[in-house]
């Protein structure tokens, strides 16, 4: 199978079992209807490992843009083969939301908020606060391309590398994702975004396109810095992209905390 074709299935196959969970815990008249956010994390750590399961051995499931752009940053990829990977898990991401959108057909009429059928594409932060939400994105994919980069040196029985990175996926999920609803992938927020904005979703509401730019920076930058601070700390070998990066989030904490103090004086 052509590598491209394999990054669009794989992301398509994503976005329809994760998507899939989204829309079952929050639409309803369907039996999964509020079944939690343990629920949307295991889904969401399954659906990855399904994914890598499908194509890892094609393409290397990068399913992710942040993926693919990390490791093309420190080596680990062609830069060349960057654009044809993005626009292929772009459209992948798409056609799984519109299948999540057709299996679930009946279940968006019986469903009158129009922010929940949003969330069932997109992400959106508990809080808004843009930097802070900024900053949540940068630092969930920091850890998922960092992790990903060290889980690399461990041999596993063959066959378990997909459910581990699942179980990376789950964990983050947990313990990051209730501030912004841990995106980590631009393609995983934007493509379903699009879909959004493009199909004839019963109710449907506006498609959030003032937060949408955060979901595809966060991650980009933050799997930028995993990856180049693994090779950093783990190889001893510090890249210049490594730099700016740096300096792009020292900034944004500034922002973020100040956000914050502006925010309470306000009050």
């Amino acid at each position: 199978m052509n590598v491209y074709l394999a990054e669009y299935i794989g992301t398509a196959i994503l976005i329809l079992l994760g998507g899939g969970v989204n829309a079952g815990v929050s639409l309803k008249k369907n039996f999964f209807h509020e079944g939690g956010w343990l629920a949307i994390c295991v889904g969401w750590g399954l659906a990855v490992a399904m994914a890598i399961y499908a194509v890892g051995d094609i393409s290397g499931a990068h399913i992710n843009p942040a993926v693919t752009v990390g490791f093309a940053l420190v080596g680990a990829f062609e830069w060349a083969m960057v654009p044809g990977y993005i626009i292929a898990q772009f459209l992948g991401a798409m056609t799984g939301a519109a299948l999540v959108w057709l299996h679930y057909l009946p279940h968006w009429k019986a469903t009158e908020d129009q922010g929940t059928k949003l969330g069932v594409f997109c992400n959106s932060p508990a809080i808004l606060s843009r930097y802070a939400n900024l900053f949540s994105e940068v630092s969930g994919t920091f850890v998922l391309l960092f992790a990903l980069s060290f889980l690399g040196l461990n041999k596993f029985t063959e066959g378990l590398n997909p459910l581990v990175v699942g179980l990376l996926i789950c964990m983050i999920g947990l313990a990051m994702g209730g501030t912004t609803g841990f995106a980590i992938n631009p393609a995983r927020d934007m493509g379903p975004r699009i879909s959004h904005f493009l199909l004839p979703i019963a109710g449907k509401g506006d498609s959030g396109w003032g937060y949408s730019w955060i979901p595809v920076l966060g991650p980009l930058l933050g799997g930028a810095l995993g990856t180049l601070s693994y090779q950093a700390i783990f190889n001893q070998k510090i890249m210049l992209a490594l730099y700016p990066c740096l300096l792009a989030v020292v900034v944004l904490i500034v922002l973020a905390v100040k956000e914050q103090s502006t925010i309470t004086e306000t009050k």
